[in-house]
């Protein structure tokens, strides 16, 4: 089963969740969101599956937007999250067909 993270190379949270995986013994391929991901087509997929969940309200760039950018973020984040990678809330996970968001209790109980 393959098993894909989606995240920034300098997460924090990134970094544990893919430390975790190895240490279970789990393969994982890390995907920069900024770099190499093709958010076009991920984000739809993500925002389908996770809803305003995958909107990282808490992080700084969504602190610096305007109000306007944060009021059309409400109805369809589609493109701000596009435009605006660390906005994702981080990781993202994919196996097995399953979309993961974050790196909780519940997720890590669900993959580990």
């Amino acid at each position: 089963m393959s098993l894909v993270l989606y995240g920034l190379k300098n997460c924090d949270t990134c970094k544990k969740a893919i430390k975790s995986f190895e240490s279970a013994g789990k393969p994982v391929e890390f995907v920069d969101i900024r770099a190499d991901a093709d958010l076009a087509a991920k984000v739809p997929v993500w925002l389908e599956v996770a809803g305003d969940k995958l909107l990282n309200k808490a992080s700084t760039t969504w602190r610096n937007l305007s109000d306007e950018e944060k009021a059309s973020a409400e109805s369809d984040p589609t493109a701000l999250l596009v435009a605006n990678p660390t906005l994702i809330k981080r990781p993202v996970i994919e196996v097995g067909g399953e979309i993961h968001i974050g790196w909780k209790k519940d997720v890590q109980a669900a993959l580990l």
